[in-house]
């Protein structure tokens, strides 16, 4: 049998884990770059929809968590609601969008540690940083949670450097930024941001924001998961999202060259040494590094638990889930899952930066939906009653929340360089993971969803 995760944490460690995998520092200096480099100055409003879309997404990931605290996230959630092909989707979204996602971090390392260390090779410090990483991940999570503490309060300090260097050099108001968002076009001139270009950036916004439902990963380790998850996931956005708006739109007011830093290779950095000087570009690089190491641990915690859920549920073949489903003796960590999440981590180092933003985003949004879905069909079914929070004015977050992912998906379908090929990427991971459920584990004899005593929770195959 699969040995089992064990209560140890309250949940000021849950939010601090939760908070690190949100990222709020690299989630702009990186992500937040990306999205500038798309839409400009309308980038404000990127973020804007984004965390509308966030607090309706919240709501959802509120109800089902106090429903199911089960460390398999998404893909338990989704699977004891819609059934275990629909589990089998989230999960192979998750599995190869974990990888996606810090590979993207890992990548952004290099950048933000070059200006501290000159000539810093990207790949190299990208997979050091993964076995860094992946080595911590197997450590007790009371011991990660302490350790993220102290690397987010790094980060914070950067985000708060960087919002005063905008407040401190402001050139535009805030309604000239959102009712004239300007971006350049593809002659370098500057004009005004298309709607177009706004709706495929919000994806990597929407990326951006994503980790406050991570607290949901760790239900099985913290004590009244039912009762509390719901206080973690509100307090986690609500961090992020004045961490994350608060810099982006003081870059937005406070950029004076806007066409020189528009067009340069990082815009951000571009605009704090414009702004603050090489020394200060220097501190908030190395606390974007810190942050960028920080996330990574907090988002390695997830992935390993994810593959572990899905080994104590008997998705793979014998040998694979006693291996995948074992516990460290000493740490309590699922140890050989996190090992192999580190390892697909370092092999999708080796992508291009921008593909990885896009395909990780669009994993996001089918991710949304999927969670979107769940929620309502439970509700339906009943099978969320035994929940302990209630999304309140059921059901206007998750129709909200499916039309603003639906307004995304269209701009991606639009957009045939990056957008509609990473979305359909992640369709075909789906169809692959629900293959593999059809054709290989429902003819070996299904899918138990089981709780944290290890015990089936009665919504197998029937879900």
């Amino acid at each position: 049998m699969t040995a089992l995760l064990k209560q140890s944490m309250h949940r000021l460690g849950t939010l601090l884990i939760t908070v690190s995998a949100i990222t709020p520092a690299a989630s702009v200096f990186i992500m937040g770059q990306d999205v500038i480099r798309q839409a400009g100055t309308g980038a404000l409003w990127c973020f804007v929809a984004a965390g509308m879309l966030a607090l309706a997404t919240a709501y959802v990931y509120a109800e089902l968590s106090s429903a199911f605290p089960l460390t398999g996230g998404e893909y338990s959630m989704i699977g004891a609601t819609l059934g275990p092909s629909c589990g089998f989707m989230a999960l192979g979204l998750n599995i190869v969008g974990g990888g996606l996602g810090q590979a993207v971090t890992a990548l952004g390392l290099a950048e933000y540690l070059g200006v501290v260390i000159p000539g810093a090779p990207a790949m190299p410090v990208a997979l050091a940083a993964c076995a860094l990483v992946t080595v911590l991940s197997v450590l007790h999570v009371r011991i990660n949670a302490w350790i993220t503490g102290v690397f987010l309060a790094v980060e914070l300090a950067s985000v708060a450097l960087l919002s005063g260097l905008g407040a401190l050099h402001a050139h535009r108001g805030v309604e000239a930024v959102l009712l004239h968002p300007q971006m350049l076009d593809a002659a370098g001139r500057l004009g005004p941001t298309p709607l177009a270009a706004i709706g495929l950036a919000t994806a990597g916004a929407i990326y951006a924001f994503n980790g406050y439902g991570g607290a949901c990963y760790f239900g099985e380790e913290m004590y009244e998961a039912r009762q509390r998850m719901a206080w973690v996931i509100f307090w986690s956005l609500a961090l992020a999202a004045v961490a994350e708006l608060t810099p982006v739109a003081a870059f937005t007011t406070g950029v004076g060259d806007l066409k020189g830093v528009l067009g340069a290779d990082n815009p951000l950095p571009a605009f704090v040494l414009a702004n603050g000087g090489a020394w200060l570009g220097e501190a908030i690089s190395l606390g974007v590094a810190f942050a960028i190491v920080n996330a990574m641990i907090a988002i390695a915690l997830i992935n390993a638990r994810q593959l572990y859920a899905s080994a104590r549920d008997g998705v793979w073949p014998r040998v694979w889930n006693r291996a995948l489903g074992a516990v460290h003796p000493r740490f309590g960590s699922p140890w050989i899952s996190a090992l192999i999440m580190g390892a697909i981590t370092a092999a999708c180092c080796f992508l291009n930066l921008d593909l990885l933003v896009m395909l990780t985003a669009n994993g996001l949004v089918l991710i949304y939906a999927g969670v979107c879905i769940a929620a309502m069909v439970g509700r339906r079914t009943g099978r969320t009653a035994r929940a302990c929070y209630r999304m309140p004015l059921y059901p206007l977050a998750p129709i909200f929340a499916l039309l603003a992912l639906a307004g995304v998906a269209a701009a991606d379908l639009a957009d045939a360089k990056t957008g509609r090929p990473s979305l359909l990427f992640n369709v075909a991971v789906m169809g692959l993971f629900a293959a593999y459920y059809v054709f290989y584990l429902k003819r070996r004899g299904g899918w138990t969803l089981r709780g944290s005593d290890g015990q089936a929770l009665g919504l197998s195959d029937a879900a």
